[in-house]
């Protein structure tokens, strides 16, 4: 496998109006990137206008958006043109690493590359190297989908460039990624503020005996609720809550900072182990037909741990 030298992020703009229009008509009409150099720190930068088979004018509303003109694309290069200068700027799909601010990037590449008759196989290969990075920034870090500059404000960093430029766009998600990458302890305080508590704090001693707390308290008012025998068509529930409590405290196993200490870790890992058993049981009792669902004692133990 090759040596992986290269994290790329693109954006692209594509047709749009305030009316709506089919994904698939959305066809691009601009691709920004940049290539972030992992050994050096360089940063390069690509920026190129499409243009579309659609010769309809561009709405206002995209005019707008995009600051795109019709005179910006009449005589562009066409896809196919721009994705050869672009693979030749990345310099080897099987040295890079795909990013994006949401999977609309690559789907966008993956309908455009159809349309123009370009190799699937290739897509695939970088497909497989594409990385949503809003996906994973939601998951460990926001709890919430943001935008570019919202995500950027949470680091305390403001926009640089135009909005709505691919290459800036580009460029801000790379800082994000950055941010999120070589400030862990940040990034931990973030999702502590997201996920749990709606607030950021000003001592870092606090953090443990505050989680445990915040956790007990939320084991505690689980158990209260929690029953012995369920039918199973409300097992369902059940299950959505249990996630839901999981998905509030999972991020901190990950402890990239070093922040939390191995008592909130243990207890964070006893609530993904009731999860699981609790899932395990259900399956079983779907299996075999069962009508209703008990609780056995060793499934609730770990949650008992948690709150003792």
């Amino acid at each position: 496998m090759a040596e992986l030298k290269y994290f790329i992020f693109f954006d692209f703009e594509m047709l749009c109006s305030n009316r709506g229009m089919a994904f698939e008509e959305m066809e691009a009409i601009r691709l920004g990137a940049v290539k972030y150099h992992i050994d050096s720190g360089k940063i390069d930068y690509f920026d190129k206008y499409i243009k579309p088979t659609q010769q309809k004018p561009l709405s206002k509303f995209c005019k707008k958006l995009t600051s795109i003109s019709d005179e910006d694309i009449r005589n562009a290069p066409n896809f196919n043109e721009v994705f050869s200068s672009f693979l030749t700027w990345v310099g080897g799909v099987k040295k890079s690493r795909f990013f994006s601010w949401s999977n609309s990037d690559l789907l966008r590449l993956k309908c455009d590359s159809h349309l123009h008759r370009i190799s699937a196989s290739l897509i695939t290969k970088i497909e497989s190297r594409y990385v949503d990075f809003q996906a994973v920034f939601t998951k460990r870090v926001s709890k919430d989908n943001l935008s570019v500059n919202n995500a950027l404000k949470l680091y305390g960093l403001s926009f640089i460039g135009h909005q709505h430029n691919p290459m800036y766009d580009a460029y801000n998600t790379l800082r994000i990624f950055l941010s999120f990458h070589h400030d862990p302890l940040q990034s931990d305080l973030i999702m502590l503020d997201r996920f749990i508590f709606g607030e950021m704090f000003e001592r870092i001693d606090e953090v443990n005996p505050l989680v445990i707390a915040k956790m007990n308290k939320d084991v505690h008012t689980f158990l209260v609720n929690l029953e012995d025998i369920y039918k199973m068509k409300h097992v369902d529930k059940l299950l959505k809550q249990t996630k839901r409590l999981v998905s509030k405290y999972e991020n901190i196993l990950i402890n990239r900072s070093g922040l939390f200490s191995k008592e909130v870790t243990e207890k964070v890992q006893l609530l993904k182990e009731f999860y699981a058993d609790l899932c395990h049981s259900y399956k079983e009792h779907v299996k075999h037909s069962s009508k209703v669902m008990m609780l056995d004692e060793h499934i609730v133990t770990p949650m008992k741990q948690i709150a003792s």
